[in-house]
């Protein structure tokens, strides 16, 4: 399962280091180069509600299996891309790859190491992450010798690869049976509506400006900070690096730390780095910058994830969370075509991220102040609230 999921996660990040050569090879202006990576984004939440509803009549681990062999078939699609409308048709098929592993994975992977949720949830996010690490780079070695298109072959046959080891690890395990009382999506919702509900106003609106600023994020840099653009990729890479240890660590801290005080306090550290980041020159202070924001923008992740599924129940388990990160991801993909369309109208980039930043100050104080109010769900602390009969 690591090395699907780095696969689909790499199908989604891909984009970003390959938003310059893209451009330059179709023309694309800033709001089209927006829109291609808003669609593979798009694309992973258009499943995972869908997916969801298919897991409470199809295995988890069947659901994997077709994911590999969409991402499969997505990315030969690419390779022959030779208009926008392909380029973004492809870009679609791959995000829904990724998005309704996620969904079918998650759960799985959960079920798989009930008693250590959050090291499990942690193990496999690092494995995700590692694509977002590698993609930089990876895109940059192709390059060098080749164009935007090999990128794509060359996840093709991978992809295709690590589904057939799948298939014949899947067949030689014992899959857990925690999720067959998962049967109803409706009732899940009824139950469950206010962790969903959490999760999405903690994950929605920060994936919003998260997606928007790493898909720009080297042309972002080469504009106003004065980069090139190979250290700008470089810089990327720092960002996605910083998130390798960050799910690592959180994964852990998060069975053992209470679940929303963790949570917010995150939020608030990406904040910070938000503005941290507008106001940040010459390259150490940049990198640095560049650096622990990565690192708390991924510490999120895992414990988001574990706040949800080590508190759902399993007769509820894989459809809320499908609500949830369905609901999450269409608002999180919109970050990037709606950047770019501020920056096709004039606004600056800073002025941009700023604004941004401030809805983002806005909203972390109303959930702190439902927190101190007791009215938001505390999770597995508290199964009472998420847990109804």
């Amino acid at each position: 399962m690591c090395s699907v999921v780095f696969l689909v996660n790499l199908a989604r990040v891909v984009f970003a280091p390959l938003l310059e050569p893209l451009s330059a090879a179709f023309g694309l202006t800033e709001s089209t180069a927006g829109l291609i990576a808003t669609l593979a984004w798009l694309g992973s939440a258009t499943p995972r509600i869908p997916t969801g509803y298919l897991l409470t009549r199809v295995d988890r681990h069947k659901v994997v299996l077709a994911t590999g062999a969409v991402l499969t078939g997505a990315a030969a699609f690419m390779t022959v891309a030779d208009s926008v409308v392909m380029l973004g048709a492809g870009a679609f098929l791959m995000g829904v790859a990724s998005g309704a592993y996620f969904i079918a994975a998650n759960p799985l992977v959960t079920e798989l190491f009930p008693e250590r949720v959050g090291r499990a949830i942690g193990i496999h996010g690092t494995a995700s992450q590692l694509a977002a690490v590698a993609a930089p780079v990876f895109v940059g070695a192709v390059l060098v010798a080749a164009t935007w298109r090999e990128v794509f072959t060359v996840i093709a046959v991978v992809a295709a690869g690590a589904t057939a080891v799948f298939y014949w690890t899947a067949r030689r395990t014992e899959m857990p049976d925690a999720g067959t009382e998962d049967r109803d999506l409706l009732t899940a919702a009824r139950r469950q509506w206010p962790i969903i509900l959490a999760g999405i106003a903690i994950l929605g609106a920060t994936g919003f400006v998260w997606n928007g600023l790493f898909n720009f994020y080297v042309k972002y840099v080469t504009a106003t900070k004065g980069v090139n653009a190979g250290t700008a990729r470089n810089l990327l890479t720092v960002v996605f690096a910083a998130g390798v240890p960050a799910f690592w660590v959180t994964g852990r801290l998060a069975d053992r730390l209470p679940h929303v005080p963790l949570m917010l306090a995150i939020l608030g550290g990406f904040v910070a780095t938000l503005f941290a980041l507008t106001a940040a020159q010459g390259l150490a202070v940049l990198a640095a910058v560049t650096a622990v924001m990565g690192y708390v923008i991924h510490s999120l992740f895992p414990a988001l994830d574990t706040y949800l599924l080590d508190s759902l129940p399993d007769e509820n388990r894989a459809s809320a969370y499908s609500l949830y990160s369905g609901a999450m991801m269409i608002v999180q993909a919109m970050g990037s075509v709606v950047i770019g369309a501020l920056l096709d109208a004039g606004f600056g980039y800073d002025a941009v991220f700023r604004a941004f930043g401030g809805g983002l100050v806005a909203i972390l104080a109303v959930l702190v102040v439902l927190w101190s109010a007791d009215r938001l769900p505390t999770g597995g602390q508290d199964p009472t609230v998420v847990r109804g009969d």
